[in-house]
């Protein structure tokens, strides 16, 4: 385990959002649960949290009910190599209720939000015509992203 690790609370949906999950990253898995073995305000049986290894990101999904919804203040980034690994990301991420903000975040169907970008991201957009190009994407785009730096001032 990690010394540090994300710890994400969820309402009730942890168990669906950690399925999702591991659909989406490749190398993923399942490292321990921990379920409710007693009455008390949950259901025996019910999933309590939730450790996952997300193409080797540790991080743990809790149920513990309303009142901390995920915020914008926090996401995940995903460096992609290619284009084809950013635009599938973002269809997987973005479908059924998940929506595109700005700049690569997108906020998935949990409430979650994620940075698609390039792996060389800070590279890409130092230049300040990238930059601005940047400012005007929701999904970025590689190939834009290259080309502004190359158009005159």
């Amino acid at each position: 385990m990690n010394k540090i690790t994300p710890f994400l609370w969820f309402n009730d949906n942890a168990e669906a959002a950690a399925a999702f999950y591991l659909s989406v990253f490749p190398n993923s898995r399942k490292l321990h649960e921990l379920r409710c073995n007693e009455a008390g305000p949950y259901p025996i049986g019910t999933l309590l949290t939730i450790d996952l290894e997300l193409d080797g990101q540790q991080v743990t999904l809790m149920n513990g009910g309303p009142g901390h919804p995920p915020t914008e203040a926090f996401s995940f980034t995903v460096r992609c190599d290619t284009q084809s690994e950013i635009d599938s990301f973002w269809s997987i991420l973005t479908a059924d209720g998940g929506s595109e903000i700005a700049c690569g975040w997108l906020k998935d169907k949990f409430g979650l939000c994620w940075q698609i970008v390039p792996a060389n991201i800070q590279q890409l957009i130092a230049p300040p015509a990238a930059m601005r190009a940047m400012m005007t994407m929701k999904k970025l785009d590689i190939a834009a992203l290259e080309q502004a730096d190359l158009q005159p001032a």
